[in-house]
């Protein structure tokens, strides 16, 4: 008999099922959990510019051109509006995707399951999604775009039939 693994995940947990038989209870196998979502944005940030940093300061920036943000802006010396491509929240989330993601893989590689259900918090199954193997995409007979982590093994397998029911 096939084995399904159901997950159920958010930015900061996912919950990791096993199912061989429908009719036995689930059984939870892995309980993951991002430390780093639960961190405020200022333990997470290290890079942080400080008040003497290029954007706010003439000195130390190099070149023999004249002072001031137009000498900052052509040497590449970073200023006030300075976006980072990522915010530490969003790093530390792709990460624990990332990491979810690697534990699939391996699992599935160790033959531990043969279909996956997925149910996440809408943004977080996006992040999970892009980052899934391309050999773990066809084994997934179900995603459900809603946050169950809370749920007990039997409500999430209620909630993931029901969504089941809806597509057939």
């Amino acid at each position: 008999m096939q084995t399904t693994w159901i997950i159920s995940a958010n930015a900061g947990r996912a919950r990791f099922f096993s199912e061989s038989d429908p009719s036995e209870p689930l059984e939870e196998i892995q309980d993951m959990v991002n430390d780093a979502a639960r961190m405020r944005d200022s333990d997470l940030e290290t890079d942080r510019l400080g008040p003497t940093s290029a954007g706010s300061s003439s000195h130390n920036i190099g070149g023999t051109q004249g002072v001031g943000h137009a000498h900052n802006g052509q040497v590449g010396a970073p200023n006030k509006q300075y976006q980072p491509a990522q915010t530490p929240e969003q790093h530390e989330t792709e990460k624990f995707a990332r990491d979810i993601a690697k534990y699939l893989l391996e699992a599935h590689r160790d033959g531990r399951y043969q279909q996956l259900v997925i149910s996440a918090s809408p943004h977080f199954l996006g992040e999970l999604r892009a980052l899934l193997d391309a050999q773990i995409k066809p084994l997934i007979k179900l995603e459900v775009n809603k946050d169950y982590t809370h749920s007990s093994a039997q409500e999430l397998r209620e909630q993931l039939r029901a969504q089941l029911h809806k597509q057939s």
